[in-house]
Formats: structure tokens, sequence, C-alpha cells
């Protein structure tokens, strides 16, 4: 036969697994790593994947730069923009315009 005792702690127990389950469960919504964190999380990830796509498309536009300056193939072009941006030396009849910084 069950007593009343047995019963009252059977209640007492289930009543304070309840409670700790909705502490954690209020800690896993609303808590510093609850969802609106990994909510957060995805905006900054879908932001960082776009930088990282603008810095690749940067990066393959310096390798395309850079392959033009290869020994076995210099393009007279790059090699003439470089010189006149690196050493700032200009032709006779050109006209140099400078930012001020």
């Amino acid at each position: 036969m069950i007593s009343f005792r047995n019963t009252r702690f059977a209640l007492l127990v289930s009543l304070g697994c309840l409670l700790v389950l909705g502490y954690f469960a209020w800690h896993a919504w609303h808590g510093p790593r609850g969802y609106a964190y990994s909510d957060g999380l995805a905006f900054k990830l879908s932001a960082l994947e776009v930088e990282v796509e603008q810095i690749e498309q940067k990066r393959l536009a310096l390798e395309s730069r850079v392959a033009l300056m290869r020994p076995e193939r210099v393009d007279i072009d790059m090699l003439e923009e470089l010189a006149r941006s690196t050493l700032g030396m200009v032709r006779s009849n050109d006209l140099l315009v400078t930012e001020k910084p």
C-alpha cells in the first residue's frame, strides 16, 4: 500500500525535477548562449561570407596583375604603371597630378 508520505516525497521530487528542467530551458532560450545568440551568429556568418567573397575577388585581381609581371612575359603597360607609381617617373610631356594625404 502506498503511503501518503511516499506520495508526497515523489511529488516533491517531480516538482524539483521540473524546476531544474525549467531553469535550464529558460537559459537555453534567453541565456547568453541561447537561441537569440545563435541567430546573431548566423547573421555574422552571412556578413563574413560576403566579406570573404570580396577579399577573394581582390586576391584574384592582384594575382592577375602579378601574372602580368612574370619574368617570362612582362607587360609593358604594367611595367610603365609600376615605374610611374613606385619610382615617381614620368615622361617629359606628361602632366603629373598628385593627391594630398
